[in-house]
């Protein structure tokens, strides 16, 4: 007979960082289709209410996901002088988490809901920078960001070739590189 659902046994409780790991495995996993309360409860051994105490909803924990995935980008960054080479810093790393876990970002994408918390601060730190730079920033932001999005969901027709993964980060920065030139150009 299976054991019933709930609390997991030998007194080990589900802790927000199991719930986040598990989480994150089940969307690289699944393309992104797999991941719901109940898949993600039962991968847990618990029921898909106990995850509500720790995470909230979908929302909620694609925010949590976000928060743990995209933290990187932000850390570190310091106030400079330079805005180019911040906003170059900030969109490098939030390049390569895409291109780690491209699926969280659909995920983002379809849930409007889970947009907060570091999603919410690297854009609005983004726009900040580029407000200091043009009189256009929300419409540089957005092509910015599109070109991190489409260049890092890329990576993953490239997965298991390290050398065409390389090459596309290259090809990523160069653009980068060449939008943030124009950026500094323009009047």
């Amino acid at each position: 007979m299976t054991r019933p659902r709930g609390r997991p046994t030998n007194g080990k409780g589900v802790t927000r960082e199991n719930i986040l790991d598990c989480a994150l495995g089940l969307l690289d996993e699944s393309s992104g289709q797999g991941l719901t309360m109940r898949a993600l409860a039962t991968r847990l051994g618990v029921t898909p209410m106990s995850l509500y105490h720790h995470i909230g909803d979908l929302a909620g924990l694609l925010r949590a996901l976000s928060d743990r995935v995209y933290a990187e980008a932000l850390e570190g960054l310091s106030e400079s002088d330079d805005p180019r080479t911040e906003i170059r810093t900030l969109l490098t790393r939030y390049h390569r988490a895409v291109g780690y876990h491209p699926q969280l970002t659909l995920a983002i994408f379809a849930t409007p809901e889970a947009f907060a918390g570091v999603t919410r601060q690297i854009t609005d730190r983004l726009t900040a920078l580029l407000a200091e730079m043009t009189t256009e920033p929300l419409q540089w932001r957005d092509i910015l960001i599109d070109h991190a999005h489409g260049s890092g969901l890329a990576l993953v027709a490239v997965r298991g070739d390290s050398l065409q993964a390389q090459s596309l980060q290259e090809q990523y920065l160069q653009a980068l590189d060449r939008l943030l030139a124009s950026l500094s150009s323009r009047p």
